[in-house]
């Protein structure tokens, strides 16, 4: 079992950034193969990055890459993702999420566990 909690959303001017956090419960955090995902109003929830158990594969979609980082610090059982050149189209809520397994998946009905959300917003 896995507890997540973000914290890091906000509001930001376009161009600004930030940097969310997942905290996480429990033993074998490093034994779960992690991501982070958003909903913006009246869309499908997307994946947004993703990482490997040991940090050592990061997945991004192509409208984020260049400009957001993953990252994990498996002692202090803590995911991130760093934010910037943040734009409009980036307001949702993010969500961190895990999966006790290896492979990647950008499904979110892959991933079992779930964190309660931050909101991010981006003024143009």
């Amino acid at each position: 079992q896995v507890q997540l909690v973000e914290s890091g959303g906000g509001l930001v001017q376009a161009g600004g950034s930030l940097r969310l956090s997942c905290a996480a419960s429990g033993r074998t955090f490093s034994r779960y193969f992690m991501a982070w995902f958003r909903q913006a109003p009246g869309k499908e929830r997307e994946v947004v990055a993703a990482i490997s158990w040991s940090g050592g594969s990061t997945y991004y979609v192509d409208s984020v890459k260049g400009r957001f980082t993953i990252s994990r610090d498996n002692a202090k059982n803590t995911m991130y993702l760093q934010m910037s050149s943040l734009k409009p189209d980036d307001t949702a809520v993010y969500y961190c999420a895990a999966k006790p397994n290896t492979y990647y998946s950008s499904s979110a009905g892959a991933y079992d566990y779930w964190g309660q959300g931050t909101q991010v917003t981006v003024s143009s």
